[in-house]
């Protein structure tokens, strides 16, 4: 993982603080349902990005990644168990309005 410095080279000291933080409120995460309840607005994707996360860093920016474990747990309705999944990978920090 990239250090703190490096996040701030590449996004600036606000975006790479907020960054850190969630990257250390996913790490401290026993399974992925505790996320539902922090600051972020941590929810699902859809369309061509099915099966991934994201949580907002700062306005247009967000961080994605998905469960680690492949197929991610299902609940029996359909749908991720959030509260079955333990480990993620982060895939990128994406400005989503390409801004």
């Amino acid at each position: 993982m990239a250090s703190h410095q490096a996040r701030v080279r590449a996004f600036g000291a606000e975006r790479a603080n907020k960054l850190n933080t969630r990257l250390t409120q996913l790490y401290e995460a026993d399974r992925l349902e505790d996320m539902r309840s922090l600051p972020g607005r941590c929810h699902e994707l859809h369309g061509d990005r099915q099966g991934q996360l994201a949580v907002d860093v700062t306005k247009n920016y967000r961080l994605i990644f998905k469960p680690t474990e492949q197929p991610p747990p299902q609940r029996d309705g359909g749908g991720l168990d959030w509260s079955t999944v333990e480990a993620i990978t982060i895939l990128e920090v994406e400005d989503y309005h390409g801004q």
